[in-house]
């Protein structure tokens, strides 16, 4: 062992392992009571006074507590309010720009996104096929319906891309969705822009979308997971060669500006 390093591996007995702060354990305690459903959205933390009375301590450690929870975005303090903090579950849009952001500093491109999103979105579908309700199914059918015309073209692609994230998000699979929800903003501004480029979605492009979406319903409602996921992922691969003609190299960074 070379012996500059050797002093460092000695246990020095003046260093000791520093213990959690009462306001870090308390933010432990709400986040589990969050996490296990004790507290639910919308739920109002009981008053200051209460609280301090129940974990027994003090008004700095509790209001510590609190700030820590509402960086992360767990509850909501309304400054004057009598109602007090109120708890916010959140879903995958706390950590979309952050993850975004770290896609933009990788370098990684649009074709990157693009391919997670086909190794994500089939086996999600399937899922959704065999395993959801009726009442997801036709949640999904309903979407489709409501696709827009042609001559909205943002509002198509706005349309489906809610779409694709609805597949997953209705899929059961909480990974699936957390990491579906992270890319949506991105997918969605980068479809809006090639259709409002385009100014509309062509009739035959149109045409085929609707006429896939259509056997992606008859699909899931008939509970084919192979044929779904067969479908989609042959949707998604067709789908991707236009949106990403003339953007291959386009960085996400780019898109996100």
């Amino acid at each position: 062992m070379p012996r500059d390093l050797a002093p460092l591996l000695v246990p020095d007995p003046a260093v000791g392992i520093r213990s959690p702060k009462t306001s870090e354990l308390l933010t432990s305690t709400l986040r589990k009571m969050i996490v296990d459903g004790q507290l639910k959205e919308g739920d109002f933390l009981p008053h200051e006074s209460e609280m301090m009375d129940h974990f027994q301590v003090s008004r700095p450690t509790l209001r510590e507590a609190l700030r820590i929870l509402e960086s992360d975005r767990l509850i909501e303090v309304r400054r004057g309010s009598r109602t007090g903090a109120r708890v916010r579950v959140p879903g995958p849009e706390i950590v979309a720009r952050p993850a975004a952001f770290l896609l933009e500093l990788s370098g990684a491109t649009l074709a990157d996104v693009m391919a997670a999103r086909i190794a994500i979105e089939p086996p999600a579908a399937r899922r959704l096929a065999e395993l959801g309700t009726l009442d997801q199914h036709n949640e999904i059918k309903r979407l489709v319906a409501e696709i827009p015309a042609a001559d909205k073209g943002a509002d198509v692609a706005h349309a489906s891309a809610n779409l694709h994230r609805r597949i997953v998000e209705l899929s059961g699979n909480a990974t699936f969705a957390l990491i579906a929800g992270m890319l949506h903003e991105i997918s969605m501004r980068h479809t809006t822009a090639v259709v409002l480029a385009a100014r509309h979605v062509p009739k035959a492009q149109y045409a085929m979308l609707v006429r896939s979406y259509s056997r992606f319903v008859s699909l899931v409602q008939a509970r084919d997971g192979a044929g779904v996921e067969q479908h989609w992922r042959r949707h998604m691969e067709n789908a991707s060669a236009p949106l990403l003609k003339g953007y291959e190299r386009t960085k996400v960074r780019d898109i996100m500006d």
